[in-house]
């Protein structure tokens, strides 16, 4: 209860910025990260997979790990404090749906293990230049990221920093990221390489 309240407070404070450095790790390159004193390793851990693929259902709140076509495991999640409809710009506290992938891992996120989302995608740079909330240079920029599967610009209008992060759930409480426990947050930072595509569906 302590730790999910400051991670709220910190939330409101900073949105779901990660401040720590990122980095892009191997699954398996976790030696220098803190174990919770309540997490227990079981036999329930995700296995190693060969098609890993996420789906996030924001209305059930849950996120599905495939690999390929069978559902290995589901994770309860809390979204952004806005959680009905397409995150539009910055700041609006909703949670993107689509198509995205797996762009960093983040070992030293404030809200304890993160792996980053890569909005914006194409259809929100072409959306965000359409309404005028993006030039034609920032636009180019993010298609450009998307087709070589790297970090999207995070700093415009149409917003970013948008993870898979700990700090736990029960409440809508993020600024669009999607919570989850710390213990389910370390199974799929362990399990999830970078690359990996997730789809994000109301």
């Amino acid at each position: 209860m302590y730790r999910f309240a400051v991670a709220c407070l910190c939330t409101l404070i900073y949105g779901c910025a990660d401040t720590g450095t990122m980095q892009s790790r191997s699954p398996n390159d976790i030696s220098d990260v803190p174990r919770p004193a309540r997490f227990i390793a079981s036999n329930d851990d995700l296995p190693q997979m060969t098609s890993p693929r996420l789906i996030i259902t924001k209305r059930d709140r849950k996120l599905e790990v495939f690999d390929g076509d069978k559902l290995i495991k589901t994770f309860k999640i809390s979204l952004g404090f806005t959680p009905i409809g397409a995150k539009e710009t910055e700041g609006d506290g909703k949670t993107p749906e689509g198509k995205f992938y797996i762009y960093t891992k983040n070992a030293k996120s404030k809200f304890y293990l993160s792996l980053g989302v890569s909005y914006p995608g194409v259809s929100d740079a072409d959306r965000g230049l359409s309404e005028g909330l993006v030039s034609q240079a920032e636009h180019d920029e993010i298609v450009e990221a998307v087709r070589q599967r790297k970090k999207p610009p995070q700093k415009t209008q149409l917003g970013g920093e948008i993870f898979l992060h700990g700090g736990g759930i029960g409440k809508d409480w993020t600024y669009g990221c999607a919570a989850l426990t710390d213990e389910d947050i370390r199974e799929l930072f362990n399990a999830i390489p970078i690359g990996t595509p997730i789809e994000i569906v109301p």
